[in-house]
């Protein structure tokens, strides 16, 4: 099985886990799930950590070839827009896209100018597309519940899960979010877990359990059946719907949901300029 080269990037103001994925024999390479920096009291932007990801392609003297999102995230902005700008490469995400636009250009009042056709994205894939970084193929596999776009990219034994799997201590995404289920997402994680058990499986997040001090971005398909709080083998669909269900209703709103899904439904892009010359991100009073 190919074994791709991973390096990770952390961004602790919002617990993301970003990669850059190298095929071991060429130069080419993806980015998946990068975090453009976002001070939200001040409504400031910021490429520090997408600079630091330039930095070490241009130090490898990479070419980017994918710049990879695995769902509409709830809990950062995406650096899209600036690294394809900076470094070429093609966005894609996943075609459920559409549906995420259709829910959140309706809760953001979106105007015309916003297409809810994922035409912001150059592909948008579909359950058993495949794709090639360099000599490395990657497949994708459509893992629905936490939101309706979320996708896992399998790319030889590696398989990026975006929030469907957290560490095995942590459990699954929640599912509350308008488009999530915990039926689907129960689903999707056998999919992932049908995986052969030697799979590295790259997370999107990680929060540090109870009882653990270092930050988890890495873990294997056999460690998830094996060890998962929420979804390990014996766990039946109904105690995952009920768990899940009920630690879904103790949880809290993202402190960056309303800027982020509002810039990750447009691939990254913020909204357009308003005829003073500013963008401006809105805040809908009482809707969530």
């Amino acid at each position: 099985m190919q074994k791709p080269v991973v390096r990770q990037f952390f961004d602790e103001p919002t617990n993301t886990f970003s990669y850059v994925v190298k095929d071991p024999d060429s130069h080419a390479c993806a980015i998946i799930d990068s975090v453009l920096d976002f001070d939200y009291a001040a409504g400031r932007t910021d490429v520090r950590s997408a600079n630091e990801i330039i930095r070490y392609i241009e130090d490898g003297d990479l070419t980017v070839e994918w710049i990879l999102e695995t769902h509409v995230h709830a809990d950062h902005l995406s650096a899209a827009p600036y690294l394809h700008e900076t470094l070429g490469g093609k966005t894609a995400i996943g075609k459920k896209i559409v549906d995420v636009q259709e829910i959140f250009g309706k809760a953001f009042n979106a105007g015309t100018e916003f297409a809810r056709d994922g035409s912001q994205f150059d592909r948008l894939f579909e359950e058993g597309d495949t794709f090639r970084i360099g000599n490395l193929e990657g497949r994708v596999l459509h893992t629905p519940g936490h939101t309706p776009a979320c996708l896992t990219y399998v790319i030889g034994d590696a398989a990026f899960v975006g929030d469907t799997l957290f560490a095995p201590d942590a459990g699954t995404a929640r599912c509350d979010f308008p488009g999530g289920d915990a039926h689907t997402l129960y689903l999707s994680v056998q999919k992932v877990l049908a995986l052969p058990g030697e799979t590295r499986i790259f997370l999107c997040h990680d929060y540090k359990a109870p009882g653990r001090d270092e930050f988890q971005y890495q873990t294997t398909v056999a460690e998830q059946r094996a060890n998962n709080v929420h979804v390990r083998e014996g766990m039946s669909e109904a105690e995952f719907i009920k768990l899940r269900t009920e630690r879904d209703a103790t949880l809290d709103m993202p402190r960056l949901i309303l800027p982020s899904v509002q810039v990750n439904m447009r691939a990254g892009h913020m909204p357009p300029t308003e005829d003073n010359g500013q963008v401006y991100l809105k805040v809908p009073i009482n809707l969530f």
